[in-house]
């Protein structure tokens, strides 16, 4: 049906299609979970907040579950060398998740506002730990990781956990941070009324702000002080998975190079910075539903401005270039990309199909009366 050429860059698209699936419908999770502390100033307001998500935050975070599968089905060598290379921070990753649906189930579960304050900075934990390890973990990629393919194409990783607070990764995490934190804000400013809206349109502005700040300054980081890296060989897209069969060199601003042979990925952080600025103007406007789909789109553009960078590298090493993994080297079989391509022609569509229609149900805004006049059926 296709080639092994076109299934690999399907393939990629559908890797790049499942993680901006997962920072969109899950990152307004994360970043109310990190405003809910915060915004929410008596406990009728933080209940407010956690039910504006509370019918599809499990649903939203299966696209990190769908994620993790696909990678390890379609990019075995990546799954590999990610898992077992970052191992403490998937673990830190998982205990920062495991917060949220106890927090959500328990919160309420006793009046005592000990107990719910309690809860109130474990969602704020699990919404914010996440963030952290996630956007850590982005900037690592696109710095390389420190890892070695042996002759049995095994990763042999050198680094340890806290190599990963490095200057430009925490960088990534205020850009990471204050998105969520904006799309969050978006989506509380959408669902909710009054004051508890007032206040997240003040948060969608200062969130902007540090937002769009710390992007420009990753990318003059990136221009001018960082390497980026460059296949030097001769590739064969077609040919079996071998990372190994191919030289790369690293050099500073080499990241841009993919920007002057298709200039028409130039409108991906344009997007991101026009779209935050028009996500402000549309809530200061109360046009909070084009707010909310904007500042959506400012979450993919700026995963698309890392992803069309890095292209077709998929996880760069840093210590040995040439074990770096590629979208032409690091796929599984074309047998295995075509049968994984078929059931996700099946499945996909049904999946969103499903999504789109349990957002429409649930669609509405959450007010305080809700709350009082459901004190125990919502969170």
């Amino acid at each position: 049906m296709f080639d092994y050429e076109t299934l690999r860059v399907i393939w990629w698209a559908i890797l790049a299609f499942l993680v901006c699936g997962f920072t969109v419908m899950d990152g307004f999770d994360l970043g109310i979970g990190m405003l809910l502390p915060f915004l929410g100033k008596t406990d009728d307001e933080r209940r407010v907040m956690l039910n504006t998500v509370g019918p599809t935050w499990e649903g939203n975070q299966t696209w990190l579950v769908t994620l993790g599968g696909i990678t390890f089905g379609a990019w075995s060598l990546v799954y590999a060398t990610v898992f077992s290379g970052l191992y403490t921070g998937m673990l830190v990753l998982l205990f920062g998740l495991f917060l949220r649906p106890v927090g959500f189930d328990y919160r309420s579960k006793l009046p005592d506002p000990r107990w719910r304050s309690s809860w109130d900075w474990a969602l704020f934990l699990g919404g914010l730990v996440p963030s952290v390890v996630l956007s850590l973990a982005v900037g690592n990629v696109i710095l390389g990781l420190p890892f070695q393919l042996d002759t049995d194409l095994r990763s042999i990783y050198t680094g340890d956990f806290w190599d990963l607070f490095n200057p430009f990764s925490l960088l990534c995490v205020v850009v990471g941070v204050s998105l969520l934190c904006l799309h969050g804000a978006v989506f509380l400013h959408w669902r909710t009324e009054s004051e508890l809206a007032e206040r997240a349109r003040r948060v969608i502005v200062w969130s902007g702000i540090i937002f769009a700040i710390s992007f420009i300054a990753a990318g003059f980081w990136l221009t001018y002080g960082q390497d980026g890296y460059l296949i030097t060989s001769v590739i064969d897209p077609n040919s079996s998975a071998n990372p190994l069969a191919k030289t790369v060199t690293k050099s500073t601003g080499l990241w841009l190079n993919n920007y002057s042979v298709y200039p028409a990925l130039m409108s991906a952080p344009l997007m991101a910075l026009v779209g935050v600025l028009l996500t402000i103007f549309c809530s200061i406007k109360r046009y909070v539903g084009t707010a909310f789909i904007i500042s959506s789109l400012v979450v993919i553009s700026v995963l698309m401005t890392a992803g069309g960078s890095m292209f077709p590298f998929i996880l760069p090493s840093s210590i040995h270039p040439a074990s770096s993994l590629t979208v032409w080297d690091a796929s599984a079989s074309r047998y295995t990309l075509q049968l994984l391509f078929f059931a996700t022609v099946v499945f996909m569509p049904i999946v969103m199909a499903y999504t789109t229609w349990v957002y429409r149900v649930m669609r509405g805004k959450v007010t305080v009366e809700d709350i009082q006049n459901n004190q125990h059926i919502m969170y």
